[in-house]
């Protein structure tokens, strides 16, 4: 009766270790699926790929509609050009938030994510990334200024 007894354990405990080895196995499975999942979302992209990849996902207005957009009012032009090229002229009453401080920034400047926004740069490369950023953070009403800020000041629309 004894050895029947043993002969129990080392079957439960066989199956113990059964169940922990299908564990590990899975386990291992699973993250190296996760991973490799992850290296199959990496790419070779280019900066152009990254505007693309964001213009195909915002919306973008005309130099003229964002004038309306302004001359009507209500809407926050969110300029996201660096500092000093802000302080060479910029749309009047704009906000600057330099893109690389946008993501960190941007809740303190703008807390109501369904307010209108005007997103624009130098010629709208910039802040169509930052649009899209905008966008994926959960801004309901933002815009690209096609053009950018060249294309407001070309089109001799009011600076500061």
């Amino acid at each position: 009766m004894k050895r029947e007894y043993c002969l129990r354990l080392n079957t439960k405990g066989s199956i113990m270790k059964r169940n922990s080895l299908i564990l590990i196995v899975v386990l291992m499975i699973t993250t190296a699926f996760a991973f490799s999942t992850s290296l199959a979302l990496a790419k070779d992209m280019t900066a152009n790929d990254f505007k693309e990849e964001a213009l195909r996902n915002i919306t973008t207005i005309s130099v003229s509609d964002a004038k309306a957009l302004f001359d009507k009012g209500g809407v926050i032009f969110l300029d996201v050009r660096t500092e000093t090229e802000f302080k060479k002229g910029h749309i009047p009453g704009a906000t600057n938030l330099p893109r690389g401080k946008l993501e960190f920034k941007i809740d303190k400047e703008i807390t109501d994510k369904n307010t209108q926004v005007v997103v624009y740069c130098k010629t709208g490369s910039r802040s169509a990334l930052a649009t899209y950023t905008l966008v994926r953070m959960g801004y309901k009403n933002v815009k690209n200024m096609d053009g950018g800020w060249k294309a407001w000041a070309d089109a001799g629309y009011p600076v500061e």
